[in-house]
C-alpha cells in the first residue's frame, strides 16, 4: 500500500510539473492570439470607419478590404484560441478604441492621410508580431503563418494610400 500511495503521489507530481511546463510554454501564444483577436475586432471598425468617413475611393476600397479580410481571419483566430483554451476578448483594446474615437471624428482628406499613415505603422506592426509567432508549434503559430500575406497585402495597399495624394 505504501508503495502505491507513493507511485500516486509521484505520477501527481509529474501531472502537476507537465501542467506548469505546458502553461509556462502556451503563454506567449495564449498572449498572442488574444491581441490578434482584438486587433481584428478593431480592423474590422476602422475599415468601417474608413468606408464612411473616407474621401478618395481607395480608402473606401481598402476599408472594404480590411473589414472583410480581418473578419475572416478573426473567425480562424477564434478556432485557434479555442484550441489554446483561451477566452477570446469581446472587442478592440482600449488603447485601439482611442484610436478608433479619435479618427472617428475626422473626415476627408484628413481622415485619408491619418487613416493611411495609422494602417502603415499598425501593419508594420503586426508583421512583426506575426512572424514571431509563426515560430510556435501550436494553434497561434499556424494562424499566424495563414495570416502573414493577408497582413503584407494590407501593408503594401496602405503604402500605395500614403504616396497617394
Amino acid at each position: 500500500m505504501y508503495k502505491v500511495l507513493s507511485f500516486v503521489g509521484t505520477a501527481t507530481l509529474v501531472l502537476a510539473i507537465s501542467t506548469a511546463n505546458a502553461t509556462a510554454k502556451d503563454k506567449p501564444s495564449q498572449t498572442f492570439i488574444k491581441k490578434a483577436i482584438e486587433g481584428n475586432f478593431a480592423e474590422v471598425s476602422m475599415g468601417d470607419l474608413a468606408q464612411k468617413n473616407g474621401q478618395s475611393e481607395g480608402v473606401k476600397t481598402y476599408g472594404r478590404m480590411l473589414s472583410a479580410d480581418h473578419a475572416a481571419a478573426n473567425r480562424k483566430a477564434m478556432d485557434a484560441a479555442k484550441g489554446l483554451e483561451v477566452s477570446p476578448p469581446a472587442g478592440p483594446n482600449p488603447k485601439q478604441k482611442a484610436d478608433y474615437e479619435k479618427m472617428s471624428k475626422m473626415t476627408g482628406a484628413a481622415f485619408d492621410k491619418m487613416f493611411a499613415t495609422h494602417m502603415v505603422a499598425d501593419h508594420q506592426k503586426d508583421i512583426a508580431e506575426y512572424k514571431k509567432a509563426s515560430k510556435n508549434k501550436d494553434a497561434a503559430g499556424e494562424y499566424a503563418s495563414g495570416q502573414i500575406e493577408t497582413l503584407q497585402k494590407h501593408l503594401d495597399a496602405a503604402k500605395s494610400l500614403k504616396s497617394a495624394k
